[in-house]
């Protein structure tokens, strides 16, 4: 079969990622092992999206950790496009943006794109958008992040700071350099092409706020990085410090192939699913399994290949030794399938409970965290 190139765009992401073919074309680096060293070094641990190679990349993590050495204040960046529920996927930069946090005790910027989705989503009103952002607030304020030192903002209700810095971008990057990286035509709105200045903001928020020299680290999936290579770019022209960015890889839908996507839901766990909703699509996943029992202990199952694997090993089993012997034990035709499933099924209900229960808390501390005009 004829291969089909993947593409990685801020806005689509399809097709088998090459992840090293990004780190080339990306212009990004591994994640070494010397970096690693450096953030045990500071860290009660290493936080298992680390360990597990879940972040692979990225572009001057190591000088940001210098900065923070030397004394320069730390910043930490991250967001969110309120286009529907959150789901699995969308966790996975957060929860290593709170390690960070913790780690460092830094300051967080969180920016909530409602105007991305209203411009690029035609079928999206801006009250739609608007009840997508209320609950993944919730979902958002859950993950544990520190009230004294976050700032959650959209870019619809604290649009007077971002603008005043968006203007300042947008003067230094021309329409040429906008179509080249992100795609734009003809028949973008206008909107949608000066929405990535928006997007760079919060790059120099904090400077802009406080007139403060800081290093700002930008935690996000890979398919994001082109936003930060137009921010890197004006940094110098500003008076600023280029942002550093940490990547991650995508966390893979249920089915065979391609990222878990909100528009396919059952390809997706979504924290609003029931238990019953998040056990029947896990006990529907791609596994890597033979397809009967007796083959399954013949000849043993493809754990490089299966879902079920893949999310025990990235982020539901903290235990480095239990998931290492659950993949000899499948290679070796001593797990079947069904247990696997069983297995993580009982860990995602586990989860989607106890985030439940922190949802529920964070209705009472949204005015600790989010900031408007």
């Amino acid at each position: 079969m004829e291969r089909v190139d993947p593409v990685v765009t801020p806005w689509e992401v399809r097709g088998e990622v090459d992840y090293k073919e990004l780190i080339e074309k990306f212009g990004v680096e591994p994640i070494t092992e010397e970096i690693v060293k450096r953030l045990r070094k500071h860290s009660s641990g290493l936080h298992v999206l680390l360990r597990r190679g879940v972040f692979f990349s990225h572009r001057e993590f190591d000088e940001w950790i210098d900065s923070y050495e030397k004394g320069v204040k730390v910043i930490l960046y991250t967001g969110r496009g309120p286009s529907g529920n959150t789901h699995l996927g969308h966790m996975i930069p957060w929860m290593f943006t709170k390690y960070l946090q913790d780690t460092f005790k830094c300051d967080l910027y969180f920016q909530i794109t409602d105007d991305e989705k209203f411009l690029f989503n035609p079928e999206l009103s801006t009250d739609q958008v608007a009840e997508y952002t209320k609950g993944n607030l919730l979902d958002i304020i859950a993950v544990g992040f520190d009230p004294e030192r976050t700032k959650i903002f959209t870019d619809l209700t604290y649009s007077k700071p971002l603008y005043n810095m968006a203007v300042r971008i947008a003067k230094h990057v021309t329409f040429s350099t906008a179509k080249a990286t992100f795609g734009f035509s003809d028949s973008s709105n206008i909107g949608m092409v000066f929405f990535p200045a928006m997007q760079a903001a919060p790059c120099f928020l904090h400077q802009y706020l406080t007139s403060e020299d800081a290093h700002v680290l930008i935690p996000c999936a890979i398919d994001q990085e082109p936003y930060w290579r137009v921010s890197r770019d004006v940094a110098p022209k500003m008076g600023y410090r280029k942002p550093a960015g940490v990547y991650s890889k995508f966390i893979p839908g249920l089915g065979s192939g391609g990222k878990m996507s909100a528009s396919l839901p059952d390809t997706a766990i979504f924290l609003s699913d029931t238990n019953e909703e998040a056990v029947r699509k896990v006990k529907n996943a791609f596994t890597g399994g033979q397809p009967t029992i007796r083959e399954q202990k013949e000849r043993g199952g493809n754990p490089d290949i299966c879902v079920v694997y893949s999310y025990l090993y990235s982020l539901f089993d903290e235990d480095d030794r239990a998931v290492a012997e659950t993949y000899s034990s499948c290679k070796g035709g001593g797990l079947i399938c069904g247990e696997c499933k069983e297995r993580l099924a009982r860990k995602v209900v586990a989860f989607l409970e106890d985030h439940r229960a922190r949802r529920e808390k964070a209705k009472d501390s949204v005015g600790k965290f989010l900031i408007k005009e």
